[in-house]
């Protein structure tokens, strides 16, 4: 069964009709212009519109609806859905579809930025706990089990919990005792596992949230999957949450114009994940392993897996942490000269470190790239003796939702004025779009040094109206 492409067949066979169209899209398969030029004329006669023999993604019972069924057993799932608008889209629906307005949902405050949208959007009101930390690399880790028992002790109206896995750098959570604790307390599981699409088909990944018993799941096979970017995948497990719900949400968040090109991408890479995965992975781990004994041989630089704290569950060997503390680098300095002088990009830095994603497209050309520009920076940088403030920020403290703090009025203010008001925007460095401070959140003096720190090292800063970084938006009144 998982040999089949049910819709890309679909798509094949109606590119083959060379039908008339009097339909959308505009181009009619046709026009041509200096794109079409560039990338090539198939894709836009395969760019076509929902009709009987190609299915409906609002509404599927055709060919559409057979891949939804083949990508849920390939992921342990009781339905799958498509989702052409990221993974965004498919955490929206699972906050809404788990929460009335006013219900509570803990959240680790390292959430991306989409799971605060979902609060605006529900009107949930967030429980945040702290994940744990890894104080010499200066990162976030997973959460505790002990967390959030803390939490619904503490607060047992508690009706979901929202746990990213992996988080961006790579770090697990004990999901399976998780979810067994919460689900004796009819707590509803949701996942963000935009980073672990790759999860269910190799042995020595961590396992995924469906296999383990979460009740949704969203996935960005985009990431690491192989499909085009912008196509995800929510995936449901029945019991706790009404499947009819789900996609009353879902067509809230979801286009009506889907797109057959990120939908069959989907299709495909689903199949060779499930025929090819194992063989893929093995060797991609192969490469890692390598990879990461030569990163290591490197003065004055550390791969994360060998100074990750006993803090952590399990680790995402795809996810290629590389600490710069050594060479006196911020991970913003290294992460610029490797794409300006080596022509290298990486995931995202920090303030202390670079990361890169290991997927299924890499070769190991690209890995001895990274390796030799990594030598060439150490040298460069040998004895580099400017040391680099290790503080992790506090979270802040939050004051109103984000819902009713997103529908307040607001008015901008100096940043340096702002320390004690209550902030009307959320700001992030993007990637990877985790919230410095949350609209709704008090502004510390720390946050304030931070983005000045942020600003020094040309970070990509998003959230703040004015796009000068120097003032800020709080609430009105404050």
């Amino acid at each position: 069964m998982q040999k089949k492409t049910p819709l890309f067949d679909a798509l094949k066979n109606y590119h083959k009709t060379e039908i008339v169209s009097f339909d959308v899209p505009g181009h009619k398969k046709r026009f041509q212009n200096e794109f079409s030029d560039y990338i090539g004329h198939k894709i836009i006669e395969l760019d076509t519109n929902s009709m009987k023999e190609l299915d409906i993604l609002n509404n599927p019972t055709g060919v559409i609806r057979e891949a939804h069924q083949l990508m849920a057993q390939a992921y342990s799932a009781d339905e799958a859905f498509f989702l052409v608008n990221g993974t965004t889209s498919g955490i929206q629906t699972m906050v809404m579809s788990a929460c009335n307005p006013g219900d509570k949902i803990i959240l680790p405050r390292n959430v991306h930025k989409s799971a605060i949208n979902a609060l605006i959007l529900s009107g949930a009101t967030p429980v945040y706990i702290d994940p744990e930390v890894d104080e010499t690399l200066g990162i976030s880790l997973g959460v505790s089990i002990e967390k959030i028992k803390e939490a619904v002790i503490k607060d047992p109206d508690i009706k979901a919990v929202f746990i990213i896995n992996p988080t961006y750098y790579g770090a697990v959570s004990d999901l399976e005792e998780i979810i067994k604790f919460c689900h004796k307390k009819e707590i509803v599981v949701l996942v963000d596992e935009a980073h672990g699409a790759h999860f269910p088909f190799h042995d020595n990944f961590p396992k995924n949230a469906m296999a383990l018993g979460a009740d949704m799941s969203a996935i960005s096979i985009h990431k690491t999957g192989g499909s085009l970017t912008q196509s995800s995948v929510l995936l449901l497990k029945s019991g706790f949450i009404d499947q009819q719900r789900v996609k009353k949400m879902l067509n809230l968040t979801q286009t009506t114009s889907a797109s057959y090109l990120l939908m069959t991408s989907l299709d495909v890479a689903r199949k060779i994940l499930v025929t090819e995965g194992e063989e893929i992975f093995t060797n991609l781990l192969d490469m890692i392993s390598k990879f990461r004994e030569e990163l290591n041989s490197i003065p004055g630089i550390r791969c994360f897996k060998s100074i990750l704290s006993d803090k952590l569950y399990d680790f995402d060997e795809t996810k290629i942490g590389i600490n710069l503390h050594g060479l006196g680098l911020t991970g913003f300095e290294g992460y610029d000269i490797l794409r300006e002088k080596y022509n290298i990009q990486m995931e995202l830095a920090d303030t202390h470190n670079i990361l890169g994603i290991a997927s299924i497209g890499d070769v190991w050309e690209d890995y001895q790239k990274l390796i030799d520009a990594l030598k060439e920076m150490a040298k460069d940088h040998k004895g580099a003796n400017k040391t680099i403030d290790f503080n992790e920020l506090e979270s802040p403290e939050l004051v109103v939702s984000p819902r009713d703090a997103f529908y307040s009025e607001t008015e901008s203010i100096p940043l340096e004025k702002a320390i004690g008001k209550v902030s009307g925007e959320s700001i992030m460095v993007y990637p990877p779009g985790i919230p410095l401070l949350i609209q709704g959140e008090r502004i510390s003096k720390d946050l304030i040094d931070h983005i000045y720190f942020l600003k020094e090292q040309k970070a990509v800063i998003t959230g703040m109206n004015d796009k000068t970084l120097n003032n800020i938006s709080i609430l009105k009144g404050e």
